[in-house]
């Protein structure tokens, strides 16, 4: 073999090495290694010695060496071990608008951002079958059976039914005008009041309530399908229960849940501006299976039954606060869906698409709904000798009388009923906290993934636990819409008394510590002073409502409770507005969403959101960067002149 040309042996500084012999290397005419051209065909590696040599000196001087190289393989390997998370996170990254900051990531995807024109598909007859469909649920069937058993007559209770529907569809309408208009949902609106960061707090409390709501009433689905399937299979009633005596259900039970809430998840992959189907089919179905129960019911009973004969059992002041607290149960009833209607309105093809359907049809559709289960359960107590309230315990004493027939309706009805409570869950909960999570998390999460993850915790909660003490849970529940009037309260005083109608609606997803919603450090300290306000405004006649000795005026005031809170945190809100104005607001009335077309989210400067300083609250910037069809000041001329 052919030793290393030239002769090179080492210094005399360098300990000796011995020469190995080296494989040839075949290379080209044309090829050179460091630089040196070699000729022939054949070369050897012997070229290389010397800077072998010089490696091996380097390696002899600095012993450290090998651990710097270990060193460096430990960062190549974490760097490159990061490089696979980001490059995962990428992927399961939702769309978004492309040249959005870091910050904005964290306030804008697709389903967060307004609604294009394309998706604007929701018309009055889509708002009017989504009421109707809503409407006919087991929770409405029984509104009016508290106020019954509370002291009133059926038609006191009913017409509490209608006073309380249509109050809470005006409330409906005041926030989904908000939607109509600017084609944003609830978690963008509520920045404009909270400030771009001071609004996660409002979206989280409403998430949290959605989830428990959906494991509610995915319950109550269950029992709807435990129904179904006793029609088909009668013995299902008598299968060994396998649940351990602390679960707190039964297996037939569990089942029929979780059939209804596994079945409830296709309904959850379509987006909102498709979903309205759904609830066409269903305005459609349920009423008819409503009506077929109520005469039914009636011919059974050969009759209506002694309810609608009984007189209230209340007078004078008692009679009275009855009253209030029977309207105040309907509105409480429809709490979540007053500050949820937004993420529906938006879809609305023209805000007048969400005005005069849902105004007239909720009070409408809710009234028919409790008249029907007055009238049923005043029959059952023909039938039975009591009245049955729940309309699912006298659909389960039709099917223990037995007989074909009977198998074939009550499957009919209960299918009805389970069609019911999937829709109100949809559209109550699902989307809502959906909606609520894609604006928590919105980098990683839209209204479907939200929505699944809200099937998962409704899941994981129990629900049949919740309702098992169900004096606790409606004391809860109670509390709850007092929660969500201050959010109410605010919202709307800030969009219709503070700022007449105006948002800038690009300046909703900006970072930039000049916006006019960024006010101090993202949070607006008027919008959370007076929803604290419209809360502690009923705090002690909470503590009397779970059994505290408290002032009897504060139990009066707790009676009013959503009025109460509603009116404090509306009021503050606007008063402190007054005293320290805001930025971006409007001495007319001036709306400009109808000039929405597209909006470009992404900023149009190199501007860094990190860099600026500044309380937003002191910044009076009526145009920011937003593109309308006409410019704002020239809108805003042109309003004045009219």
């Amino acid at each position: 073999m052919p030793t290393a040309s030239g002769g090179c042996t080492p210094d005399a500084g360098f300990p000796a090495l011995e020469l190995q012999e080296v494989e040839p290397l075949l290379v080209t005419d044309s090829s050179s290694i460091d630089g040196v051209p070699l000729e022939g065909t054949y070369r050897d590696q012997t070229h290389d010695l010397p800077r072998r040599l010089g490696a091996a000196q380097e390696s002899f001087l600095n012993p450290f060496q090998n651990q710097s190289i270990a060193t460096n393989t430990t960062r190549s390997r974490a760097t490159m071990k990061t490089s696979k998370i980001k490059r995962v996170l990428d992927k399961v990254a939702v769309e978004s608008e492309p040249g959005l900051s870091n910050a904005q990531l964290m306030l804008a995807n697709h389903d967060l951002k307004p609604v294009e024109p394309a998706r604007r598909q929701w018309r009055g007859w889509n708002f009017v079958g989504f009421w109707i469909a809503d409407s006919f649920n087991i929770n409405t069937w029984m509104i009016s059976s508290s106020m019954i058993i509370g002291g009133l007559s059926w038609w006191q209770s009913w017409i509490c039914v209608w006073i309380g529907y249509f109050i809470a569809a005006c409330f409906i309408c005041l926030t989904g005008r908000i939607g109509a208009m600017y084609h944003i949902g609830f978690p963008v609106v509520s920045r404009s009041s909270f400030g771009i960061w001071g609004a996660l707090w409002p979206v989280f409390n409403r998430a949290a309530m959605a989830c428990v709501w959906y494991g509610v009433q995915a319950w109550i689905g269950g029992n709807c399908v435990k129904l179904m399937i006793r029609s088909i299979w009668n013995s299902w009633d008598n299968i060994p229960n396998t649940m351990s005596a602390g679960a707190g259900t039964e297996t037939k039970d569990f089942v029929s849940f979780f059939i209804f809430w596994l079945c409830s998840l296709p309904a959850i992959w379509f987006p909102v501006h498709k979903i309205r189907h759904l609830f066409t089919v269903k305005a459609y179905i349920v009423p008819v299976a409503g009506v077929a129960f109520f005469i039914w019911a009636v011919v059974k009973a050969h009759g209506i039954g002694p309810i609608v004969h009984q007189g209230n059992s209340k007078h004078g002041s008692e009679l009275g606060w009855e009253v209030v607290k029977g309207i105040m149960s309907s509105i409480a009833n429809f709490a979540t869906l007053i500050v949820n209607d937004p993420d529906f309105a938006r879809f609305a093809k023209r805000p007048r698409d969400a005005l005069w359907p849902q105004l007239i049809t909720i009070p409408c559709g809710f009234a028919l709904t409790s008249f029907i289960g007055i009238i049923v359960s005043s029959a059952s107590t023909v039938i039975y000798g009591q009245p049955i309230w729940n309309p699912l315990d006298i659909l389960t004493n039709f099917l223990d009388e037995g007989g074909a027939g009977t198998r074939a309706g009550v499957f009919f009805i209960s299918t009805a009923f389970a069609l019911a409570q999937l829709g109100t869950n949809i559209a109550a909960n699902s989307v809502s906290a959906g909606t609520d999570m894609t604006a928590l998390l919105p980098r990683y999460l839209n209204i479907r993934r939200g929505g699944y993850v809200c099937a998962a915790i409704g899941l994981a909660i129990c629900p049949w636990n919740l309702l098992s003490s169900s004096n606790s849970f409606i004391t809860y529940l109670s509390a709850y819409s007092v929660f969500l009037s201050s959010i109410a309260g605010v919202i709307i005083s800030d969009y219709y008394l503070v700022r007449r109608g105006y948002l800038q609606i690009r300046e909703l997803y900006s970072a930039r510590k000049h916006s006019p919603y960024y006010y101090t450090l993202g949070f607006h300290w008027r919008g959370y002073a007076a929803y604290v306000a419209g809360i502690l405004i009923n705090v002690v006649g909470f503590a009397g409502a779970i059994g505290r000795r408290v002032p009897i005026g504060a139990t009066y005031i707790y009676n009013l409770n959503f009025f109460c809170g509603f009116i404090v945190a509306s009021s503050l809100y606007w008063l402190l507005c007054r005293l320290f104005p805001v930025p971006a607001t409007s001495d007319v009335w001036m709306e400009v969403g109808e000039e929405i077309t597209e909006v470009s989210l992404a900023y149009e400067d190199a501007y860094d959101e990190e860099s600026a300083v500044g309380d937003g609250a002191h910044h009076d910037k009526l145009g920011g960067d937003e593109k309308f069809g006409r410019d704002n000041e020239a809108l805003r001329a042109e309003r004045k002149e009219l």
